[in-house]
């Protein structure tokens, strides 16, 4: 078990990570469940999935504490994370009658938290949420720092509102129904933590990958919460990204996002895999850029793809150019102005955001990565 503090002036709250936790979450999340007395019931947000897997657990975990709970369900996937949902949930939450001072419960992936965190943020001005990720990805990165947000035809997460959490609770049990794909997208977000700032987790994970990968409970909990230890330090540094400091965990995501536009935001490319890949193309730029070795690029890029993840654009079969990309690259909600920062690499261990990144070499070099 590890208690980890996001410590925000005001708003700190903990990330409990715990196996089975899940099970035992009335009595850890007493506080954030006080205001349901009576008749009245916890709202409860999952997707299909995530709901046909934990929804009668957490109902019974619920029951013998003497709560009930009221689900809004979605369909899997970024779909979810929409105008049209987003409306339904909130009016859903004002129905019930929810006030600032309760707690919706976020029960899944990456998807399932935006969607109730954004909806928490505007409705009533600020109710409370809990997160219970699920997955991987959702773990070690999305639950915790208050991004909250939804896609629209423009872009992904361009509406939305830095919402912290009331509580974290990480049951690393529930991967354990994760599909494989899942989980190592989910651990393309882990990578990041290694190659953004810490050079000897980095190593660690070229070294137990497989073990994360399997599940093993040492190694995986080691992994989630170095991850999760990092961000709650940037985060504190840097709640709004105001500073260069919280835009280091964008690594990848940048080239991963136009990659993502591209492929229509769909199946095709998880957003794991697409910040992985986008990993790999930052690691090549910065040592065509002279910022890091060749050697250095070649290991970063081997560690994505021994970890099962794409690490080459080729593998996509993308009908469109590096000035597509570019393009889409353009709408990317970090854009300052007429520039548009770019993370990159120092070192293995060492990400920089560069904002002299000349645009119509980066269409050169992802051209050359098309094919390559």
């Amino acid at each position: 078990m590890a208690v980890i503090p996001v410590a925000l002036a005001g708003r700190a709250y903990e990330v409990v990570i715990e196996q089975g936790v899940l099970a035992r979450l009335p009595a850890v999340a007493t506080h954030f469940l006080a205001s349901y007395t009576g008749a009245r019931k916890v709202p409860c947000v999952a997707d299909t999935t995530t709901h046909r897997l934990y929804g009668a657990g957490l109902e019974t975990s619920l029951a013998a504490h003497g709560f009930a709970a009221d689900w809004f369900i979605v369909e899997p996937g970024e779909a979810a994370k929409s105008w049209p949902v987003l409306e339904r949930l909130t009016d859903w939450l004002l129905g019930l009658g929810v006030t600032r001072s309760d707690h919706v419960l976020a029960l899944g992936g990456g998807v399932v938290g935006d969607l109730v965190g954004f909806a928490a943020a505007i409705t009533k001005r600020g109710v409370g949420f809990v997160q219970i990720p699920t997955t991987l990805l959702a773990q070690v990165d999305s639950s915790v720092g208050g991004k909250t947000a939804i896609n629209t035809a423009a872009g992904k997460n361009l509406i939305g509102a830095f919402h912290q959490p009331g509580l974290v609770l990480i049951d690393p049990l529930a991967l354990d129904t994760l599909p494989d794909r899942e989980m190592r997208a989910g651990f393309a977000e882990v990578l990041k933590y290694g190659l953004l700032g810490d050079a000897a987790f980095f190593g660690w994970l070229e070294a137990n990958a497989a073990k994360v990968l399997a599940r093993e409970p040492a190694a995986l909990e080691h992994a989630i919460a170095t991850s999760i230890a990092m961000k709650a330090q940037i985060v504190a540094e840097d709640e709004r990204e105001t500073r260069d400091r919280r835009a280091l965990l964008n690594l990848g995501h940048t080239f991963g996002h136009a990659l993502e536009a591209e492929t229509g935001f769909s199946d095709r490319l998880l957003h794991g895999e697409a910040v992985a890949l986008g990993m790999a193309l930052a690691a090549r730029y910065s040592a065509r850029r002279g910022t890091i070795s060749g050697a250095d690029a070649a290991r970063a890029v081997e560690a994505i793809a021994a970890a099962g993840l794409p690490a080459r654009m080729a593998e996509l079969g993308l009908a469109c150019d590096g000035a597509a990309l570019v393009e889409h690259m353009r709408h990317d909600k970090k854009a300052e102005g007429t520039t548009l920062p770019f993370l990159l690499l120092r070192a293995l261990g060492e990400a920089y955001v560069a904002r002299d990144v000349d645009l119509a070499d980066l269409a050169v070099f992802l051209d050359q990565e098309l094919v390559a």
